[in-house]
């Protein structure tokens, strides 16, 4: 059973609607939990917000939050992950932020991606650098990390946990 297929049906069995916060992945993880048949019981929408204008604009992150750490940093995954539920109807949501390269910095190399998965109480984040295996690995390691975080959190009862 793919790793969609098993996050639709444990938020069908638990109540719970998802919504996407995306930035590097383009809407990857939305895109690969649609394709499963009967997603729209859960898949509740998605937001691509790939400018830090769009993240501001759609999600409510914070300029200064922006303008002191840049978009590639826990603190706006955070931002992105709280403000895709505030957005939707979404009971449980995942964000994404990253450099998928080609390319970086030194602060922020390629392959840095920050994640962020919300509910309703409690907001986790966490960075993985996956390194610098190439815009579309990079892309498909943080598309399948973030559906492993969403699938962990429904395994634990559908609540998210520090």
């Amino acid at each position: 059973m793919s790793l969609a297929t098993q996050i639709i049906d444990l938020a069908k069995q638990n109540g719970i609607m998802i919504a996407t916060a995306e930035s590097c992945t383009g809407g990857m993880v939305m895109a690969a939990l649609t394709d499963v048949a009967g997603s729209s019981a859960v898949a509740e929408r998605g937001f691509v917000t790939y400018t830090n204008n769009s993240k501001m604009q759609m999600l409510g992150v914070s300029g200064a939050t922006l303008d002191a750490h840049g978009a590639v940093c826990e603190q706006v995954a955070a931002e992105m992950a709280k403000g895709a539920l505030r957005n939707s109807e979404a009971a449980m949501s995942v964000s994404i932020t990253g450099v998928a390269g080609p390319g970086g910095s030194d602060h922020k190399p390629e392959g840095r991606v920050c994640f962020g998965i919300s509910d309703e109480k409690n907001c986790v984040t966490e960075t993985v650098e996956f390194g610098a295996l190439g815009r579309s690995n990079v892309r498909a390691a943080a598309r399948d990390h973030a559906m492993q975080m969403l699938l962990n959190r429904l395994t634990q009862n559908g609540s998210i946990h520090s």
